[in-house]
């Protein structure tokens, strides 16, 4: 019965291709560069000797890093993970950088299936005001961690663009480096975010295919596909330093995603050359979902056959195609997977993590839902212990203004 509703509400509602009313439209071509290629991409073309030319080759090609994809690279995954672990060390030494994320708000007006914010998902809601932000901050930063990344959920009405700046403002105060994980916004909005202190920018795309898009979101801005993909662009219009890219891997065909969040971040590099480029490799989790009754559920969307060992192939293809972009891992995936490849492939490791709101200070009372299941639940001490176990330098940040 539920799937016929979503069916019939696909139905009506407009074309995920439209923009909505206040959506700025930017004059880009990639968007056509990078759909076409993504349905052009045919993975099963691709043979063990395009993998091995792959890896001789001193500079890749988009041919090669779709070879590297392909499921012909995965009994060569050991030369293609040894390839990628010299190439990391080459660009970044034994560097790891480290981060946690911080939700300041979970009030979402958009319907994806598969996110426990979704607006119909019956969750314990709230927001920080100022002084809560400054207390979660205060007790994050108190742990030794220099970079933030906060996010929202996505409503303009209840995290507008002026309480993300207040947020930016507070966590420049306590942070060297500050990420934004929100709601896509015209460059006007991201230039007032960079002065007030925000560096960077990442936005999931989810998928890059057009009509599972449209499936997934059945709601609210986010629904719209060209605007969303054109976030970074815009981002770097408005003064951002860095974007980052992704695809929520599971929810379509994973190596056509990767491959075109790749090419997503190719085509940027080329027209920005100046912009900090770097890569989220997040995978499906189960969410916990509320009925009307109040009784409880996991769920989760149907993944795609994306288990760790392509996702060990995906992040390796995405540093030997852009060896200079960073990379993080998430708290989706076990510790030990994310042991393993931080100095693979990743570059960036999160830790102390929580995906719910008010969850770091004790002085914070109340607390709302998480928006999905972690994984690996390691605080700031453990992680790093854990890095320089392996021989690696945990960094907790590398920029300085002057």
């Amino acid at each position: 019965m539920e799937q016929i509703q979503k069916e019939q509400l696909q139905k009506e509602l407009p074309s995920h291709m439209e923009y909505m009313e206040g959506m700025e439209q930017i004059q880009s071509d990639i968007f056509d560069k990078v759909i076409s290629a993504r349905e052009d991409y045919q993975a099963e073309r691709y043979t063990q000797q395009d993998v091995r030319n792959a890896l001789l080759a001193e500079n890749r090609s988009i041919e090669d890093f779709a070879a590297l994809l392909s499921p012909a690279a995965e009994p060569l995954m050991e030369e293609v993970a040894k390839k990628a672990k010299m190439e990391t060390a080459k660009q970044f030494g034994s560097s790891v950088f480290m981060f946690t994320p911080i939700y300041i708000s979970n009030y979402c007006e958009n319907y994806c299936i598969y996110c426990g914010f979704h607006c119909h998902n019956r969750i314990h809601r709230m927001k920080l005001d100022r002084e809560e932000m400054e207390k979660e901050m205060a007790a994050i930063a108190r742990t030794g961690l220099e970079e933030i990344l906060i996010l929202t959920g996505e409503s303009r009405a209840q995290s507008d663009v002026e309480y993300i700046g207040e947020a930016c403002k507070i966590a420049r105060r306590h942070f060297r480096m500050v990420g934004l994980e929100v709601y896509p916004m015209n460059s006007d909005e991201y230039k007032y975010l960079q002065e007030c202190g925000a560096d960077y920018v990442t936005v999931f795309q989810e998928t890059y295919d057009a009509r599972r898009y449209g499936e997934l979101h059945l709601g609210g801005h986010k629904r719209v596909f060209p605007y969303r993909f054109h976030a970074q662009e815009r981002a770097l219009k408005g003064g951002m330093r860095g974007v980052a890219f992704a695809a929520l891997l599971g929810l379509s065909d994973f190596r056509k995603d990767a491959f075109a969040t790749g090419l997503h971040a190719y085509y940027i590099q080329r027209k920005y050359p100046y912009a900090e480029i770097s890569f989220s490799c997040p995978r499906l989790r189960p969410i916990t979902t509320l009925s009307g009754e109040g009784e409880e559920q996991i769920v989760s969307v149907e993944g795609k056959g994306v288990g760790e060992r392509q996702l060990l192939q995906i992040m390796c293809a995405y540093r030997l195609f852009m060896p200079f972009a960073g990379m993080t891992i998430s708290t989706r995936e076990r510790a030990e997977f994310r042991d393993h490849v931080v100095g693979m492939a990743a570059t960036k490791i999160s830790a102390g993590v929580s995906t719910g709101i008010g969850r770091h200070s004790e002085e914070v009372e109340e607390q709302g839902d998480n928006q999905f299941e972690i994984a690996d639940g390691r605080d700031v001490a453990e992680v790093f212990a854990a890095l320089k176990e392996r021989g690696l330098q945990p960094v907790m940040n590398d920029y300085v203004y002057v």
